[in-house]
């Protein structure tokens, strides 16, 4: 679900950045790698804790 909102947000400043509107563009672009910071925090943090066998 984050991953998805960090490539639209990307998608959204490369169109701005497109068209010129350099305030849209560089405000897109920084919540788009923001976005995909937090993804990555999370993927590693689940990878870490994942599933561990019960212990009996």
């Amino acid at each position: 679900m984050m991953l998805s909102w960090a490539l639209m947000f990307l998608i959204v400043a490369i169109i701005a950045g497109i068209f010129g509107f350099a305030g849209i563009a560089g405000t897109s672009a920084w919540i788009a790698q923001v976005l995909f910071v937090l993804f990555l925090v999370f993927f590693l943090v689940a990878l870490l804790t994942g599933r561990k066998p019960p212990v009996t």
